[in-house]
């Protein structure tokens, strides 16, 4: 099965890199002629379409990857049909926004860590088709409605975040005198740590967090700095700013 990207950026280039990471035939991909396409389909032996048109004849799979402002009218009055699915990956694009009937639409939210292979990556509705594509970038998470799926795709603002998070704490190491690149390494390596953690251990986070913090120790000293000057509920403000900026901001809404 041919799948088509439609909209060839740096998301879609991090999903294609991770897609050949993966094993995924590069005769098996399919470009849109826009972007970046012409480079990297003479560097991997991508297919190159001649037009929009053409791709969504071709491909039985089509990502669409464009800015969410221009996907309503990137997918009009293209030749869908039956049996074909389409995975947006426009952030804050509702199904309803997506002409592409007969074709059956998913919604998904990777994020760039799909070129390791280590992306967990949302999706609604769960198709098997979409699901399969997904798994090749990491974990896929098929959430139970579109709903759920607005909340989730905030962890992909939080994903930018944390990776600000360990600029600012490996920067300070280094400024502090430890060797650049080892600091770089340890912070990024602690934060793998603490996902890994809460992720892969049942015990409620709450009881983790109590465990971890001795009485008077160092972590303890941190996070009463971090609560006096505000930060987890700036946090909670972020979360909520991007939700209402997915949820109200849409194209169309």
């Amino acid at each position: 099965m041919i799948l088509g990207i439609l909209g060839v950026g740096h998301l879609a280039t991090s999903m294609l890199t991770g897609l050949l990471r993966s094993g995924l035939d590069p005769a098996a991909i399919l470009l849109s002629p826009r972007g970046k396409a012409a480079e990297l389909a003479a560097r991997h032996g991508f297919g190159l379409a001649a037009d929009n048109g053409d791709l969504v004849r071709r491909a039985g799979i089509v990502l669409l990857a464009v800015r969410p402002a221009d996907a309503p009218d990137a997918v009009a009055a293209l030749p869908w049909r039956d049996g074909q699915v389409v995975v947006s990956v426009c952030a804050g694009v509702p199904l309803s926004r997506l002409a592409v009937a007969p074709a059956r639409a998913v919604r998904a939210m990777p994020l760039t860590a799909s070129e390791i292979g280590a992306s967990p990556t949302v999706c609604f509705p769960h198709i098997e088709e979409a699901r399969a594509l997904l798994d090749r970038l990491g974990p896929a998470i098929a959430l139970a409605s579109e709903a759920d799926f607005e909340v989730a795709t905030v962890s992909a603002a939080v994903y930018g975040w944390a990776q600000d998070l360990i600029r600012g704490a490996a920067e300070w190491s280094a400024g502090a005198g430890l060797d650049p690149e080892t600091a770089r390494r340890l912070t990024a390596l602690t934060f793998v740590a603490a996902g890994r953690q809460i992720a892969e251990n049942g015990a409620p986070m709450d009881r983790l967090l109590q465990e971890l913090v001795t009485p008077g120790g160092i972590t303890e000293r941190g996070l009463q700095v971090l609560a006096a000057r505000g930060v987890p509920g700036a946090w909670e403000e972020a979360c909520a700013a991007v939700l209402d900026m997915l949820t109200r901001q849409a194209p169309g809404n």
